[in-house]
């Protein structure tokens, strides 16, 4: 498969977060870079909650240097949920039962599998932060009421599958389309997430925090918004978490 041209690489026994650790490390950075942690001590998902990272579980952190508008820079997050579905379909050797939820989930035989975090670290820098559920998964109990259950890889696939040869698929998926992101816009990346997104056409439920939202997932927009039929009419929608 190969290492990325340009893309750094550096592999830790333990951390706080690679998140966190992206932060340290980003103003020193003079390029891409990618940060695995094998065990995290201190991981969170979105909105501060926390993130289970039991051992042989996956968590990187990609940390770029973007000099966009912070609309494109979001874009971001659908690049690394497609570069993240096409690296399972590498590694396990099948696309079957993979789907990706509006914003940055990605779904296996309908259970969580892995969540995507981006956050700004100033003076352009991004991290795209990426858990996996590889061998293990948090009890249903461990998760908000109503959310998707998570599942894990090896439950699901019977494909036992390392960080380290997840962290090689993802940083060649993410290169490529990033390149691709690049060199040709956001419609393309658009096109194919929407090909792979779970539950298009059908009634969801969007919760953005001031209001919730039920109706028919129409499309993701050209500015990667969640767009409702609703029967008040359509909605794009910016930021919600999502819910069947």
């Amino acid at each position: 498969m190969g290492w990325p041209s340009g893309y750094g690489r550096r592999v830790l026994a333990e951390v706080d977060s690679t998140n966190a650790e992206a932060a340290r490390l980003a103003p020193g950075l003079v390029g891409p870079e990618w940060i695995l942690g094998l065990r995290q001590t201190a991981a969170r998902g979105r909105r501060g909650r926390g993130w289970v990272m039991p051992a042989g579980n996956f968590a990187a952190t990609l940390v770029v240097r973007l000099d966009e508008p912070p609309d494109r820079v979001a874009l971001r997050s659908f690049v690394a949920a497609l570069a993240l579905y096409d690296a399972l379909e590498a590694v396990t050797g099948t696309a079957a039962g993979l789907a990706l939820k509006w914003p940055n989930d990605v779904l296996m035989n309908h259970g969580k599998v892995a969540g995507i975090l981006l956050e700004g670290l100033g003076q352009g820098a991004l991290a795209v932060g990426i858990g996996v559920n590889l061998v293990a998964a948090p009890e249903a109990a461990e998760v908000e009421s109503g959310a998707v259950l998570p599942v894990s890889v090896l439950a699901e696939t019977g494909v036992r599958v390392t960080p380290e040869a997840l962290l090689e698929a993802l940083a060649v998926a993410w290169a490529s389309l990033e390149e691709r992101l690049v060199t040709y816009g956001f419609s393309p990346i658009r096109e194919a997430w929407l090909a792979r997104a779970a539950r298009l056409g059908e009634e969801i439920t969007a919760r953005t925090g001031r209001e919730t939202l039920t109706g028919t997932f129409e499309t993701v927009d050209e500015a990667g918004r969640l767009v409702l039929k609703t029967p008040k009419g359509r909605v794009a929608i910016a930021a919600a978490d999502v819910f069947f």
